[in-house]
């Protein structure tokens, strides 16, 4: 299988491998499911994020982003976390790890840490096209994406994507009573609210009743429930090195850890009232394929077992980078800051009319 999935990096090789995973709730296809609400603004109401209406709606279950941060972390678990390197923050009394940092190795606690440096010379790096430094440092920001947003703007695209939405979809409300324990101001425990802010205190501390009416109640999917996860061969491509040799060895190192991605079973508990699983209720449960630059698509065989194998000769040829712990630093958090503010008082003000 090695020499099989090494022609995933040859000019006729394929464009892309992708994944198809039909999904029901464990309850049933039938059944309701709750996506994740989020906060409102710029023109987005808050709440559910459905587009379309009716059979052609279609449910954000779970977003690229989501997904990455829940399958990233497997590579600082056994047997996975001798292909990569193990960089941990400690912040305070808390230790972060790098697959935890929702940034990667764009992220704040990792900018502002003794890996500040390096980290600037591995993207400075990176946007003269040699993407070996990262990938000696925090290589899944190689697979998962990554953007140094705050500092020299170097950006990789993800090479591993993942997202699971629900079509046609019917949303539901619920409501609920909250009663308390016992009648706290009708008994004297309590005196009667002498204002609404009072009231209002009484019923955030569970002391009245409170109604709850027509809130988001779930949806159910009537067209199904689906993920969709893609890796971009034509976006490893772009991974370089400084020579032919170094070029090949990282895209092999890249390609072995999306390759493990691709074909791990991501957990199906998403959320509290969203464990989803496979179905084959409409037909095939889970459809894999290599996809071609003519169009042509092949079954894709590749096993997760097959992907660790090749994960783990990528990884000895091109060389772990060293496992660190490392000290969030305050002080670099206050240049960090600082230096926002100098580029933000250095833009020119627009004239006035």
């Amino acid at each position: 299988m090695t020499n099989a999935i090494d022609t995933y990096l040859t000019p006729n090789g394929p464009a892309a491998l992708v994944l198809r995973d039909e999904l029901a709730p464990v309850e049933g296809g039938d059944a309701p499911l709750f996506p994740p609400t989020f906060a409102s603004g710029d023109s987005f109401p808050g709440g559910y994020n459905i587009d379309g209406d009716g059979p052609n709606s279609i449910c954000l279950i779970d977003s690229v982003g989501s997904q990455a941060n829940r399958i990233e972390p497997i590579f600082r678990t056994d047997p996975y976390a001798a292909l990569v390197p193990q960089i941990d923050i400690r912040a305070g009394e808390r230790t972060v790890s790098i697959f935890d940092a929702g940034h990667r190795a764009g992220d704040a606690i990792v900018r502002c840490s003794e890996l500040q440096e390096e980290l600037d010379a591995a993207f400075r790096a990176l946007l003269r096209g040699d993407a070996v430094p990262l990938a000696k440092i925090a290589p899944t920001s190689l697979v998962f994406g990554v953007w140094d947003s705050r500092n020299t703007q170097a950006k990789a695209p993800r090479v591993f994507a993942s997202t699971i939405r629900a079509y046609d979809v019917q949303r539901l409300t619920r409501s609920a009573q909250y009663n308390p324990a016992t009648e706290y101001v009708n008994t004297g425990m309590l005196d009667e609210a002498p204002d609404a802010a009072t009231k209002k205190a009484y019923a955030e501390r569970g002391f009245i009743h409170v109604p709850a009416s027509a809130s988001h109640g779930g949806i159910i999917a009537r067209g199904g429930i689906r993920r969709d996860a893609t890796l971009s061969l034509a976006a490893l491509s772009l991974i370089r090195g400084i020579d032919p040799e170094q070029t090949k060895k990282v895209q092999e190192y890249v390609l072995g850890l999306a390759l493990v991605a691709l074909t791990w079973n991501a957990s199906g508990y998403l959320r509290q009232g969203c464990n989803l699983v496979l179905s084959s209720e409409k037909g095939e449960a889970r459809k894999a394929e290599e996809v071609y630059r003519t169009g042509e698509r092949k079954k894709l065989t590749v096993s997760h077992e097959d992907a660790l194998a090749y994960a783990t000769k990528a990884a000895k040829t091109f060389g772990v980078g060293p496992s660190r712990s490392v000290e969030f630093d305050k002080e670099r958090a206050k240049r960090d800051v600082a230096g926002d503010g100098e580029k933000k008082a250095a833009k020119p003000k627009k004239a006035k009319p």
